[in-house]
């Protein structure tokens, strides 16, 4: 496929030239099996019937989808995609599935709608915004069923948006919450994430190992909690930097000289 058509009768038109500039597809280059490609919609087209896809999602294996499974069947949904999987995971397979299943269906004319429980399923601030991205792109409306963002939401519109952010902002704002609390709770000698599993001893052999240029994780895995619930067990690479840099904080306040 020619980037630009080359004929002497457009060229005698310059407004017909100017018109068929063809941006080539990614997928069509040499060598590659010709295939179809979504016809788009035309402007003012009717769409030919209305689909509801649902998603639901847990974060994780112990958690229930019952209660998301029979709100999603009673708003009408019969398509529904679901999975135990945490919202910080970068990848959600389920919900790639729905969205690719809408876009296909969009492109063929119908129209679609995807239904989700509340908005947290679907991830929050800018994985959210990203997603409400592709959904306009692709003229998909989306709905929750219940929560703060409950309504149907036009991708389109510029209310979505802010509302993705507001939840972003959210999210920051409890991150800033618990970190001041640890911080005032460290303050008056509490100890943050259940009892303490290390010991002089453990420091002592953390510091030898230290000099011997070992990594965090493999400091850890030398190393045995003495007491506690975790007796035995080996301390995590987190609780290994957190007692050598509290020591090292501690060794590099200056001492007064009575």
């Amino acid at each position: 496929m020619a980037v630009q058509y080359h004929t002497a009768r457009f060229r005698l038109v310059p407004a017909l030239a100017k018109a068929l500039t063809v941006a080539t597809p990614p997928i069509r280059k040499p060598g590659t099996l010709w295939i179809e490609l979504p016809r788009p919609i035309a402007a003012g087209t009717e769409p030919a019937g209305h689909v509801r896809i649902g998603y639901a999602r847990a974060s994780t294996v112990r958690q229930s989808l019952n209660t998301q499974l029979d709100a999603l069947q009673a708003a009408g949904v019969t398509r529904v995609f679901a999975e135990k999987i945490s919202t910080r995971a970068t990848t959600h397979p389920e919900l790639d599935k729905a969205i690719d299943l809408a876009r296909e269906l969009r492109a063929a004319g119908v129209a679609v709608t995807l239904v989700v429980h509340e908005h947290k399923r679907l991830g929050r601030g800018l994985d959210l915004a990203a997603l409400a991205e592709q959904l306009r792109a692709a003229g998909i409306n989306l709905e929750f069923l219940t929560g703060e963002l409950q309504g149907s939401h036009d991708p389109s519109g510029v209310v979505f948006t802010v509302l993705a952010a507001l939840s972003g902002m959210e999210r920051e704002y409890i991150r800033d919450r618990t970190l001041e609390g640890h911080e005032s709770a460290r303050a008056r000698g509490r100890t943050i994430g259940g009892a303490a599993v290390t010991d002089e001893a453990m420091l002592s052999m953390a510091l030898h190992l230290r000099e011997q240029n070992l990594s965090l994780r493999d400091i850890a895995a030398r190393l045995v909690i003495t007491k506690g619930k975790k007796k035995g067990q080996h301390p995590s690479p987190a609780t290994v930097l957190r007692m050598l840099r509290e020591h090292d904080g501690a060794a590099a306040v200056p001492t007064t000289m009575g």
